[in-house]
């Protein structure tokens, strides 16, 4: 038992003096307020600091108080996120400010189990937040910290997997200190992203590399064991553009999918790729424009947009219509300047920006 003990406590210590003198400056890391733990932890799913880094500070600006971000408006939260994807994350984080404030008069818990009722936040970000702005003890454990416990303890289950993900935490549980826990946290997954890199780990320079069962057993490149993926699913959307001179016809997503609430065009959505004919002929875009009367101009070629378990075939067509007033009421039909102020999905901006499509005609 004192073995073991002992083994944890020199695991934190390395870890702990090698992150103190190896982080990274990280804006919230010098003033760690809970809601600043938060945001950035969220920012950060899936997502590189190098390009999180300017949302956080954008978000920082315009809502600097969780008060300030219960008090907004989703489509300007949106918005600031646009282009980050994964815009759940903005949709519950702003859910889960509106919360703190009606359930908590506006104080972030400080308690794991309470940060777990707040909506969009989960046992990752809990913990964090936990740990690091009020020193409870409890491990956080996200990517780069299974990595890490992984290649240490020499653990054999997929990470991605159930029994994986509870030895990963066990073994997370038995190393986190009591004495520092925040520091501890943040310098296990500091070390799983500068060193215990997923590719080419620096393992001459891991302060943990003489206890490490990976690098002893000359396995780093065999740990972490995962479980391969289905395939993506693939999704092929059929986008209609009228380009009016002064007006741009936007649909705003509503239901339960990929960017609700956001705004792209008018859509229809294909098991398959269908000919130019097959569009043509098809009946699902003449019964979207009800008893307008639409003609199709040119077909875009075919734009392809990757998210973490989908991939989009997106085509757009440029149509001509005789009278915008024939449209159904759903579509907004708004001023191209208006329209910029919108959120948007990063596929729809990148073709707006490389068709200038919202450049307004005199």
């Amino acid at each position: 038992m004192m073995k073991k003990k002992a083994n944890t406590l020199l695991f934190s210590h390395k870890i702990s003096e090698w992150y103190l003198n190896n982080k990274r400056d990280l804006p919230w890391r010098a003033s760690p307020t809970p809601y600043k733990i938060w945001l950035s932890e969220v920012i950060l799913q899936q997502t590189r600091i190098s390009q999180g880094l300017s949302y956080y500070h954008s978000f920082i600006d315009k809502y600097p108080s969780v008060n300030d971000l219960a008090n907004a408006e989703e489509e300007e939260v949106l918005k600031l996120w646009q282009g980050l994807g994964y815009y759940s994350r903005a949709r519950n984080m702003l859910e889960g400010a509106k919360q703190i404030i009606q359930t908590h008069n506006g104080k972030i818990p400080d308690n794991y189990h309470e940060l777990l009722r707040i909506k969009g936040i989960g046992e990752y970000t809990a913990a964090a937040i936990a740990s690091i702005a009020y020193n409870q003890t409890v491990a956080a454990v996200d990517g780069n910290v299974s990595r890490v416990m992984a290649r240490y303890f020499g653990i054999s289950e997929a990470i991605n997997t159930t029994p994986g993900k509870k030895s990963i935490k066990k073994k997370a549980d038995i190393v986190i200190s009591s004495k520092d826990p925040g520091t501890h946290n943040q310098a296990v997954m500091e070390l799983g992203a500068l060193v215990c890199k997923a590719q080419n780990p620096d393992c001459l320079h891991c302060p943990l590399s003489s206890e490490c069962f990976a690098f002893n057993k000359q396995l780093t490149n065999s740990l972490p064991h995962k479980i391969r993926k289905t395939n993506k699913r693939e999704r092929y959307f059929y986008y209609f553009i009228i380009n009016d001179k002064k007006y741009v016809v936007l649909f705003k997503r509503t239901k339960n999918d990929i960017w609700t609430n956001m705004y792209d065009f008018p859509c229809i959505e294909k098991a398959h790729p269908l000919t130019i004919k097959e569009l043509s002929d098809d009946g699902d875009w003449q019964t979207m424009f009800h008893d307008a009367k639409v003609t199709i101009e040119k077909v875009s070629k075919e734009h392809l947009h990757i998210l973490t378990h989908q991939l989009i075939h997106a085509f757009f067509l440029h149509i001509e219509i005789d009278n915008l007033n024939d449209l159904p009421p759903s579509f907004l039909i708004a001023k191209k300047q208006e329209a910029e102020g919108l959120p948007i999905p990063k596929l729809i901006e990148n073709y707006i920006n490389s068709t200038e499509l919202l450049k307004v005609e005199f």
